[in-house]
């Protein structure tokens, strides 16, 4: 008689595969896969994710190509590169990646068209300057974000840098945290400018100063976008020789007790909802054998306003700092090795990139830093950028992500530019975000003005591909908000002048700032935001 095996469901294949063998030990298989050319194991794709590794959408490919392409990510510890890593990237990418590089909201880069035949030699060079893709996706913690001019930047509260490597030391390829429920993503700041983005952390730690003077750290857990979609709560706060106890234990009580049931309620803050935020502190409290601190209210910097954009003097003698914006975070292989060439040029050596895929060159010699930043407007970096061109978010789209079903990146480089064309006198902070589809990996839940890919049926009733419209978010500790979707849905073609009429009317309107304007709308009527887009 014939056993018949009960259907899986996407979670429970998942934390099949993951218990048959470890994402860690898949390496072996991807260098057999890689020599051997052999056909590999839908399983083992899963388990690749373990070494940043995703299947790439086909749409790009020729029809006769049946190459299996996939998206590599390189973490980037502290979101640091320096000009021999540059270099290293850079070869990655026009060797490997048909010259594609991004830069991701969690400081890290990605690369595309990558083939499995040419992984062990990309392995190689990344650990021959010291970076991996260990860890870089699948359900493990992903890249700790920190701020970009950590140690550099006098404003700042308190220099994280140390503890930022110490904590990732710990998680960095952790066999005992091989197999979380889900994504962990894990943030540290001590900025003045809270650039980091605690609020949607699973767990994040954020220098405040106490009313005596003593620097506390806020502790957050459970905050998310896409399925997750929730700000993280406050805990409390602790000592900075606190933190790295406290990482382990919220780690060790969400592997053990996280959700495994829907892969689309496995993220932290689905365990906290289901246990409320009393119990989870309770736990973890017992679990470090001490309390929170607690009463102490910070104020946080609002969302687009967290920047170092500009030339700034350094902590570090005779350097300066300079933020620098990149269009839409894709920067590529002439990008990487010219900015190398660049940096080579004025005697700096580093780069750090942001959680808004930019970049801030950390140890320009001020006399060279002026001379520096003009340069770099040659490859398109700019010191001194528009507001657009700032603060414009885009996903990887469909050009290559399986999920995405509307083409992002060009399109953001697009918009800004004729924004600013439109608006060249503009000078209010303004966030923008451009997402392929709903799952937010370009954040546009927390910007003013989001556009997230989706599809609908035009006036012939033609179902076509564009964009759903999410007007208000915004990141300020507990007086964020997240972006309202506006129902409305705009084709490519009409995102550049729909974006434009909204700043139209925002600036003949009587409103002190953009935030307040967007919130009159997403309060009143759907016919007055009808009539604002479509004038």
């Amino acid at each position: 008689m014939t056993k018949i095996m009960k259907k899986e469901n996407p979670a429970q294949r998942v934390e099949r595969i993951k218990k048959e063998k470890s994402g860690i030990d898949v390496l072996k298989d991807i260098h057999e896969y890689a020599i051997h050319n052999k056909e590999i194991d839908p399983e083992d794709i899963d388990r690749f994710k373990w070494y940043g590794l995703y299947t790439q959408n086909k749409n790009l490919q020729a029809d006769d190509d049946e190459t299996l392409y996939f998206m590599l990510r390189v973490k980037l510890v502290l979101g640091s590169i320096n000009i021999e890593q540059m270099r290293v990237l850079a070869d990655i990418s026009k060797e490997f990646a048909r010259e594609t590089a991004n830069i991701t909201t969690r400081q890290a880069v990605q690369f595309h068209f990558i083939q499995v035949r040419d992984l062990p030699e990309i392995f190689f060079r990344l650990k021959s300057v010291g970076l991996s893709t260990l860890f870089a996706a699948g359900d493990v913690p992903r890249n700790i974000t920190t701020c970009p001019v950590s140690s550099i930047d006098k404003s700042e509260i308190y220099d994280v840098s140390a503890l930022a490597l110490e904590l990732n030391a710990y998680l960095d390829g952790n066999k005992e945290l091989v197999n979380l429920p889900r994504k962990y993503k894990v943030g540290i700041s001590g900025c003045s400018k809270h650039c980091m983005g605690h609020e949607i952390q699973d767990l994040s730690f954020t220098a405040v100063k106490s009313a005596n003077g003593e620097v506390l750290f806020d502790v957050s857990v459970g905050g998310g976008l896409a399925s997750a979609k929730q700000f993280a709560l406050h805990l409390g706060y602790v000592k900075d020789k606190q933190i790295l106890d406290v990482l382990k234990a919220v780690s060790i009580i969400y592997r053990d007790e996280g959700l495994r049931e829907s892969r689309r309620k496995a993220r932290l803050g689905h365990l906290i909802n289901k246990w409320g935020i009393h119990k989870f502190k309770d736990e973890v409290q017992r679990s470090l054998g001490f309390n929170f601190i607690s009463d102490l209210i910070g104020e946080y910097t609002p969302y687009s306003k967290r920047e170092h954009f500009g030339i700034h003097e350094s902590k570090q003698d005779g350097k300066s700092y300079i933020g620098c914006a990149v269009n839409g975070g894709f920067i590529g292989s002439l990008g990487l090795s010219s900015l190398a060439d660049v940096l080579q040029k004025h005697g700096a050596t580093t780069i750090r990139t942001t959680t808004t895929q930019n970049i801030v060159i950390v140890d320009a010699p001020s006399e060279n830093a002026e001379d520096l930043a003009k340069e770099l407007l040659d490859i398109n970096i700019d010191a001194n950028p528009n507001p657009f061109k700032a603060r414009t978010l885009s996903c990887t789209g469909s050009k290559y992500c399986k999920f995405g079903v509307t083409e992002t990146k060009d399109k953001a480089i697009e918009l800004a530019e004729y924004l600013n064309s439109e608006f060249p006198d503009f000078n209010e902070k303004v966030s923008l975000s451009l997402n392929g589809c709903p799952n937010s990996c370009g954040h546009p839940d927390i910007v003013d003005i989001g556009l997230v890919g989706t599809k609908f049926k035009n006036k012939n009733g033609e179902t076509i591909t564009g964009f759903e419209l999410v007007l208000g978010g915004n990141l300020e500790g507990n007086k964020s908000t997240l972006g309202k979707k506006m129902k409305l849905k705009i084709a490519p073609q009409d995102v550049n002048h729909t974006v434009a009429n909204i700043i139209d009317a925002y600036i003949k309107s009587s409103k002190k700032y953009l935030g307040l304007f967007l919130k009159d709308l997403i309060e009143g009527d759907e016919f007055t935001v009808y009539s604002i887009v479509n004038r």
